[in-house]
């Protein structure tokens, strides 16, 4: 099995975090922020459209994101998703909580004997 098989599964509520991260670095249409996710985490994750829609339907109804009609760099209709205030502060919430819950795992699988 190749790696390209093996991508990691996004654990819940974590998808947010990513695209919220992503947003950061300003607006962009779904299929950008997959290929951003994608390409920053190395080809490890891969998100499935089945996930990031519903993802950023939820993300825009808790006002962290806003959504607006554009073209894509290929001429296409797209909605290209804004990061707002509340979602500049969710993310740094968010990121934090990331943070200590990793640690937290970090150090209950140091401690497990061999």
């Amino acid at each position: 099995m190749s790696a390209q098989d093996e991508r990691l599964e996004l654990l819940q509520g974590t998808l947010d975090l990513l695209i919220l991260r992503t947003l950061i670095f300003g607006p962009q249409h779904g299929q950008g922020i997959a290929r951003a996710i994608q390409q920053t985490s190395g080809d490890e994750l891969l998100v499935e459209h089945g996930a990031l829609y519903p993802a950023l339907q939820r993300l825009e109804d808790r006002g962290w994101i806003s959504a607006k009609w554009g073209v894509s760099t290929n001429n296409r209709k797209a909605r290209f998703y804004t990061l707002t205030a509340g979602g500049r502060k969710q993310l740094v919430k968010e990121t934090t909580n990331w943070q200590r819950l990793t640690a937290a795992i970090g150090r209950v699988l140091a401690s497990v004997e061999n």
